[in-house]
């Protein structure tokens, strides 16, 4: 009997099973980035929950409708207000510093959104069946303003549309912000435009015309409210009511708030039945920080510091999502020694499976139960530190075998590594070009290269050659190992 897939729901704030609308079948929409830069590792903190619940439900035999979209335009700078203010993003990006390679806002648009799938499969996230763009879906939202317009849930003013929160009564069901004073509170007494009717309302359409991104639409030239792209792209790809929706905490309110007051609007039916929300990432047990040298990129981990991308991904799934979780160096280096374990537990599985020795299998029992408690744990509110125990635990009865698996041992080894890899993602990538298939560049040639030097250097027992070559290569960064299939080597994590 399979576990039940239980998660947090922050509706209801318990623990409780996972419902489907349709039996085992999960349409789950999460919230993508907005595409003005580089995500961050606390971006992928989020998108590594939404992944992680994609690969229970798969490993539980579900099916998996996933959505997760792409912001490109109408994400203002104060975004923890119900009406956003300040810039778009997207503009804001364009005038920086890193913003003068672009020749306009749509490339840099495009340049981010590749860079993100760039970055997604280098973590080994799960690819979503559909990656929508706001900028895709105009027309869509055009229309779901002009309805909410007609059912007197929104109104026009000199400055755009704006959603009406006194028309919905449940405002504020998510995030308890329900009374006046606390909604007054939530919003700062932020009020841009003097025609709103309360200063809680929010816009579903800004009438720029300075704006870099403009749409026609009955109300005039403008662009869309971000909180109404979400709403229009979950229900055109998954219907009116979600089975799970998630996101990081900060989309509690407004963002998340404000798409279920929108969607219940246009439809009168529940917008999700579940939602689930990971908590903020620190790092040096601090708010990440440009200025403290602390801010970092997927890319700032693996081509600054060098860091094996699955490590990253592996201490980044280390805490359990709904926890505060810090991230440190050495959380990196302790996961990049337990990537390395996998690793040598799958080449040993793969070398018992060549030789295919005859035995028993001593490994086989041991490893199903490990590899059920593993699931387990993920089902219970994807319990990510104990599955990765169990997961490490595998690996010491894998490795006791040192000496070689016989076939039926390495059969049973692999298949409990294929287990892990599905749940957890952290033994091989599942995309071709990804970290451990990695396509070797001039650098590594020349390592290569050195490599093969050592070794001349000790067969012809010109042991003090040898040991130059490694001390060049450790002070360039090169960590080198000796085994008896012959010398591997990797990058040392710097600091």
């Amino acid at each position: 009997m399979p576990p039940v897939f239980k998660l947090y729901d922050t509706m209801s704030k318990e623990v409780k099973p996972l419902k489907t609308v349709e039996p085992r079948h999960l349409r789950f929409y999460s919230c993508g980035p907005t595409v003005y830069s580089y995500a961050h590792i606390g971006n992928f903190r989020t998108f590594l929950t939404a992944d992680l619940v994609v690969r229970t439900a798969e490993a539980l035999g579900w099916k998996v409708t996933y959505v997760s979209n792409i912001t490109d335009v109408g994400h203002l700078t104060v975004d923890d207000v119900a009406d956003a203010e300040g810039e778009d993003k997207m503009e804001k990006a364009l005038k920086s510093k890193e913003g003068e390679a672009f020749n306009n806002v749509w490339e840099l648009a495009e340049f981010y959104a590749d860079a993100l799938v760039s970055d997604w499969q280098l973590l080994n996230l799960r690819a979503p069946q559909v990656r929508p763009k706001a900028t895709q879906h105009m027309t869509e939202q055009i229309m779901a303003i002009e309805q909410l317009v007609k059912d007197g849930h929104a109104y026009e003013t000199p400055t755009g549309v704006y959603f009406s929160v006194q028309s919905f009564k449940d405002y504020g069901k998510l995030s308890g912000n329900k009374d006046q004073e606390s909604l007054y509170r939530a919003v700062r007494e932020v009020v841009s435009d003097d025609n709103k009717r309360h200063p809680a309302d929010f816009a579903l359409w800004k009438k720029d015309h300075k704006h870099l991104m403009q749409w026609f639409s009955p109300y005039g030239w403008g662009f869309p409210g971000w909180h109404l792209e979400c709403s229009v792209m979950a229900q055109q790809y998954l219907g009116d009511t979600l089975d799970l929706h998630a996101g990081g905490e900060d989309l509690i309110f407004p963002h998340h708030e404000c798409e279920i007051a929108q969607s219940e609007s246009l439809n009168g039916k529940p917008f999700s039945n579940h939602w689930i929300h990971t908590r903020f990432l620190q790092v040096d047990g601090k708010k990440m920080s440009k200025r403290d040298g602390t801010f970092y990129t997927v890319r700032d981990i693996t081509d600054g510091k060098g860091a094996d991308p699955l490590a990253l991904r592996l201490a980044l799934i280390s805490g359990q999502y709904r926890q505060p979780f810090n991230f440190t160096l050495q959380t990196l280096r302790d996961a990049e020694g337990n990537v390395d374990r996998f690793r040598l537990c799958d080449q040993k599985a793969d070398e018992g499976l060549t030789k295919n020795l005859p035995g028993d299998d001593f490994v086989g029992e041991a490893l199903r139960q490990l590899s059920d408690e593993m699931l387990e744990a993920m089902c219970n509110d994807l319990n990510t530190p104990v599955a990765i125990a169990k997961a490490l635990e595998g690996t010491k009865v894998i490795l006791r075998e040192a000496d070689g698996l016989n076939g039926a041992s390495a059969k049973s080894a692999k298949a409990f590594l294929d287990s892990v890899n599905k749940v957890l993602g952290i033994v091989r990538s599942d995309y071709a070009s990804g970290p451990s298939q990695a396509k070797a560049s001039g650098e590594d040639d020349w390592v290569e290269e050195q490599i093969q030097a050592r070794a001349s250097a000790k067969q012809n027992r010109d042991f003090a050659l040898a040991d130059k070559i490694r001390d060049d290569l450790m002070a360039k960064g090169i960590e080198l190992r000796d085994g008896p299939e012959g010398t591997s080597w990797k990058r040392k994590l710097t600091v």
